[in-house]
């Protein structure tokens, strides 16, 4: 028995239908700091400048950098101001959405300096990386759905 046009069609609607999956992207650390927790790209950046260790020239993007994403886009605190609280939301993790390209490319700096530091930071990508508990036009906020699901996303290799 052969293939017959409607089987190929239900393959090509179920192959568009996977491509067009709304795949999520979150830029973290691959290991867990003090809290248990897998620290975002900002944070990373922002733990480095709190220890002194950025150049004048790292310091000056970041500050500059940080100003942009909080006047580009909401910190989902100032909304819900529990949504980080870790009893009631254990191990909440912002996620950027695919269609939020103006802040995506940005990211590229903060890499930079992580990189030039040695910290490695890799980029996730998922379609449901968990329990939303917070969406707005560029992003959301999970809970992931185990405590290694975060960990479980990840789609690039460390940077150095």
């Amino acid at each position: 028995m052969g293939t017959t046009d409607s089987d190929r069609d239900r393959d090509r609607d179920r192959d568009r239908d996977r491509d067009s999956e709304v795949q999520y992207v979150r830029f973290q650390s691959p290991h867990r700091n003090s809290r248990g927790h897998f620290t975002g790209v900002f944070g990373l950046v922002n733990n480095l400048a709190r220890e002194g260790r950025l150049s004048d020239e790292q310091e000056t993007f970041r500050r500059g950098g940080n100003r942009w994403y909080d006047a580009a886009y909401t910190d989902p605190s100032t909304v819900d101001p529990h949504v980080y609280d870790d009893e009631i939301n254990p191990g909440a993790a912002a996620w950027f959405k695919p269609s939020a390209t103006h802040l995506l490319a940005r990211v590229s700096g903060y890499l930079e300096i992580l990189s030039s530091h040695g910290v490695d930071c890799r980029a996730l990508r998922s379609a449901d990386p968990g329990r939303v508990i917070y969406e707005d036009d560029v992003q959301i906020v999970v809970v992931p759905h185990a405590p290694e699901a975060t960990a479980a996303h990840e789609n690039s290799h460390g940077r150095k």
